[in-house]
């Protein structure tokens, strides 16, 4: 596929979380972003990076990071210009990352239309995503509108938001959203699946940047009041001092509360690339190539005997022998070692919490 010859078009890739339902192999110091977690010989960045090279070239990529992981993807992306790093001082969710992405874009291409992208997701079939990326992109620049990517949901998934379309629409190639719904309970996910109007919210949206702004200003002025208190700044030598002078100050709101949720010209995609977050080992375990018995195992001298449905993950020189365990998660790290039921893996951030005050 051919780089767009839009020079209006960007990519943002958001790579600041800490991942911590994948501890223990991702951590505060190293989160799964920076982590060849496939075994691909790649980081997830990097994969994600190097899939939108085909749209786009590296001047034309940026990453919106924690200013702690700089040089992390520094290190990572080194084609990248340093001045595409946007570095965010604290962490206050997705909804001040995005308008921080749309006013830096703006003071240098006031007609820029940009995606915004996790970091960490894997996409099997890129060529037909990166078509419904060129569909979104040439509509948002025409349109105003925000366009997102919707994913045919294959099980009841509770740790997905979902996007409600009318059942009258699913077959459009672009499809008005009527709400968008919080991650939610198991009877509530099946309801969903057999209502079969209901999408995956993948995290993927593409928006023209002063549309966006404007629907922040509606939507969610606080965001701006804060960040445009001296909008010259954007674009200067003085944005990163600035930046950290006054982020901190912004609500913290993810993007779906502060805008989606209330803007009324959100439309969706519907897309089988072969997605998934993988936001948790359960996700990972899904992913993976299973031996008969469906355990998935990444890493060498592991023998396993009458277990079942396991993901067991260690990169240590040692023999790791299991035998009688159903269902569970094991990830033998250097200084680290955590067995958890698969069916509780949504408790480990707050078990990690946990821990950490006690420690």
């Amino acid at each position: 596929m051919n780089k767009s010859k839009n020079s209006n078009f960007y990519i943002s890739i958001m790579a600041g979380g800490v991942g911590s339902r994948f501890w223990p192999s991702s951590t505060n110091a190293r989160p799964k972003q920076f982590l060849d977690i496939l075994g691909t010989g790649k980081s997830l960045l990097r994969s994600t990076f190097e899939r939108f090279l085909h749209l786009v070239p590296a001047d034309r990529i940026l990453v919106v990071t924690n200013q702690v992981y700089k040089d992390l993807v520094k290190a990572d992306l080194p084609e990248m210009p340093e001045s595409n790093i946007l570095c965010e001082p604290s962490r206050n969710n997705t909804g001040p990352c995005v308008a921080y992405t749309a006013l830096h874009l703006l003071a240098k291409d006031p007609e820029a239309v940009f995606v915004t992208a996790p970091s960490d997701h894997v996409i099997l079939k890129e060529t037909a995503f990166l078509e419904k990326i060129e569909q979104g992109l040439a509509y948002v620049s025409e349109n105003d509108a925000i366009v997102t990517l919707g994913i045919q949901p294959s099980r009841p998934n509770t740790g997905y938001g979902y996007i409600e379309v009318r059942k009258e629409d699913m077959a459009k190639n672009l499809i008005e959203v009527k709400s968008f719904r919080e991650k939610p309970d198991l009877a509530t996910a099946q309801g969903y699946l057999e209502s079969g109007n209901y999408f995956w919210n993948a995290g993927i949206f593409i928006w023209k940047a002063e549309h966006l702004m404007q629907s922040f200003k509606l939507n969610e002025p606080a965001i701006v009041d804060v960040l445009c208190r001296d909008k010259s700044k954007f674009g200067s030598q003085e944005e990163q001092s600035y930046i950290n002078e006054v982020y901190p100050d912004t609500p913290s709101i993810s993007v779906d509360y502060a805008i989606l949720e209330k803007a009324k010209n959100v439309l969706t995609i519907p897309a089988d690339i072969g997605w998934s977050d993988l936001g948790t080992w359960n996700s990972l375990h899904e992913f993976l190539d299973k031996d008969g018995n469906e355990t998935a195992v990444v890493g060498r001298n592991t023998y396993l005997f009458d277990t079942a449905n396991c993901i067991v993950k260690t990169d240590s020189e040692k023999i790791v022998v299991i035998k009688g365990l159903n269902n569970y998660i094991v990830v033998d790290e250097k200084d680290a070692l955590l067995i958890y039921p698969k069916d509780d893996e949504q408790e480990i951030k707050e078990t990690i919490k946990k821990i950490e005050n006690i420690n």
